[in-house]
């Protein structure tokens, strides 16, 4: 992960499909080589938010910048290609190619031909190495998390996004999971969408609520009120 991590800059952002304004004025920052957790019951716009950081989903108003590059105009490969990095609830992994293909595809369309970056992501999530020749369609939905997460990761980003990557997963491999993104504190910044509450304020150095599209709590996870946090994104 030779990249610098990048500041993630989101001001003002809104959001609507067609009448129904979806995301309200959300703004926060994720500083280099931190973690910033997304809370939310279903429904709040956290999905729709990583959408539009990825430039999957238009912005109605708004700025996203990575490290002062101005993104909110760009196309989704441009704005991969400064180092923003996503991994989207489903995984979407290629089905039908092995994990080593998987893998090798994601370095080689950001210009990484040579193995150093396939090695440094596999080395954070070694099961893979026993699985480098199966199918990913083939692989249990945590097998596949895992792939999805290195395959990011193999990309050598500068900030990596994750939707809800504990979602169904067993708890051997959420543990997995926690620890990787521990590891990459310090080298790449993360903003996190979870619902799982202990695991967000477990890894987050920060972490903003949502709630009906508009940010609601915001703040420390040593600091935030359990009881108030919970409330919020109760189903």
């Amino acid at each position: 992960m030779t990249q610098a991590p990048a500041r993630l800059a989101v001001e003002g952002l809104n959001q609507h499909y067609g009448s129904a304004q979806v995301l309200r004025g959300v703004g926060f920052a994720v500083e280099p080589g931190r973690c910033l957790a997304v809370l939310g019951r279903n429904g709040a716009g956290k999905t729709t938010l990583l959408r539009c950081l990825t430039g999957l989903i238009p912005a109605s108003q708004g700025r996203i910048a990575l490290d002062g590059t101005e993104l909110t105009r760009l196309s989704s490969d441009r704005r991969a290609r400064t180092g923003l990095a996503y991994v989207p609830q489903g995984r979407e992994i290629f089905p039908d190619l092995t994990v080593a293909e998987n893998l090798r595809v994601a370095a080689r369309a950001h210009g990484l031909g040579r193995t150093d970056a396939v090695d440094e992501a596999v080395t954070l999530f070694p099961a893979l190495r026993d699985l480098w020749h199966r199918p990913g369609g083939n692989l249990s939905g945590g097998q596949q998390q895992q792939l999805a997460i290195a395959r990011a990761l193999a990309t050598r980003p500068r900030a990596l996004l994750l939707d809800e990557p504990t979602e169904g997963i067993q708890p051997s491999i959420v543990a997995a999971i926690e620890a990787v993104i521990a590891g990459l504190r310090g080298r790449i910044t993360v903003l996190l969408v979870e619902q799982y509450l202990d695991f967000a304020l477990r890894v987050g150095d920060a972490v903003v609520v949502l709630s009906r599209g508009s940010v609601v709590v915001r703040g420390d996870p040593a600091t935030l009120n359990h009881e108030i946090l919970t409330r919020h994104i109760a189903i």
